[in-house]
């Protein structure tokens, strides 16, 4: 079921970066130079973020199927950490980007569609990292309940490199190009 879900999940996804690239290729108007707008290097630390996460939830997987439940246990609570984190540099990039006027049918830079692609696709990415955070500390939860978690918390780790993969895509096609 968790495949159907990312696959189902990543068509959505594709769907609205597709129509972010759409609406960017066809504007009439030139789109804001993202260097003006954001702080790159505060982005790159966002991605390193949820890279090392993917790092941590790996190592979670590998615990937890060897046996190591207290270590897969301990790299659960790390990713989500870093999933908490990450949200809040999040917070902090939204609360730049509101304050500098952006709102989701303006856009001090230029075309509208710009502020709302941003909004739509990195406040639905962000919502996916809560859940995961969310996922994240039950799973902890609930093998302390288990003495064989390996299939859960390895289901979990489908999720979270969704996520994280996710983010690459987003961070190219929104930050990079």
């Amino acid at each position: 079921m968790m495949w159907l879900f990312l696959v189902t999940d990543a068509l959505l996804f594709a769907g609205f970066l597709g129509g972010y690239a759409f609406c960017r290729l066809a504007s009439d108007k030139p789109w804001p130079d993202r260097t003006q707008v954001f702080d790159l290097t505060f982005i790159t630390l966002m991605t390193f973020a949820l890279i090392t996460s993917s790092t941590t939830m790996a190592s979670a997987v590998l615990a937890a199927r060897n046996g190591r439940l207290q270590a897969a246990r301990g790299f659960l609570l790390v990713t989500a950490l870093i999933g908490l984190g990450f949200l809040g540099m999040q917070a902090v990039e939204w609360s730049h980007f509101i304050h500098a006027g952006a709102r989701m049918d303006s856009n001090p830079w230029g075309v509208p569609g710009f502020s709302s692609y941003f909004f739509l696709i990195t406040g639905f990415h962000g919502t996916h990292v809560l859940i995961g955070v969310v996922v994240l500390l039950l799973t902890t939860l609930r093998s302390l309940q288990r003495s064989n978690a390996d299939e859960l918390v390895e289901v979990v780790g489908l999720y979270w490199h969704f996520v994280d993969l996710v983010w690459v895509f987003v961070f190219g096609c929104y930050y990079l190009v």
